[in-house]
């Protein structure tokens, strides 16, 4: 990691933060901070904290998920505060199964 930092000569720091967003969603005041977020929730989505980062400063969302259905319900709310999307992935991680991951990279 230390030569990785050394390496990254004119990038921001990366913070990194372990909370049950279900129960405590990020306010757009916390996430004031931070200029990017990447959001890879559970199978329930993360409804309440796609509307929080929708209502803050945040420039760009990158969202991972395995649930097509709530990552819909999830990017409709970023993009009702705002962001439009950019570049979707599939990635079929779990070959023979119906499951797929998906990335989306959301800008306003």
């Amino acid at each position: 990691l230390k030569e990785a930092a050394n390496r990254s000569q004119g990038l921001k720091p990366v913070s990194t933060l372990l909370r049950d967003l279900f129960r405590e969603p990020l306010s757009p005041m916390e996430l004031a901070d931070f200029d990017a977020v990447v959001m890879d929730p559970p199978r329930a989505g993360a409804k309440a904290q796609a509307e929080a980062v929708a209502k803050s400063k945040i420039g760009t969302v990158v969202m991972v998920s395995c649930n097509p259905a709530t990552l819909a319900r999830d990017i409709g709310a970023l993009l009702a505060g705002g962001f439009k999307l950019g570049p979707m992935v599939a990635i079929d991680q779990f070959l023979w199964t119906g499951h797929l991951e998906t990335v989306v990279v959301l800008r306003r």
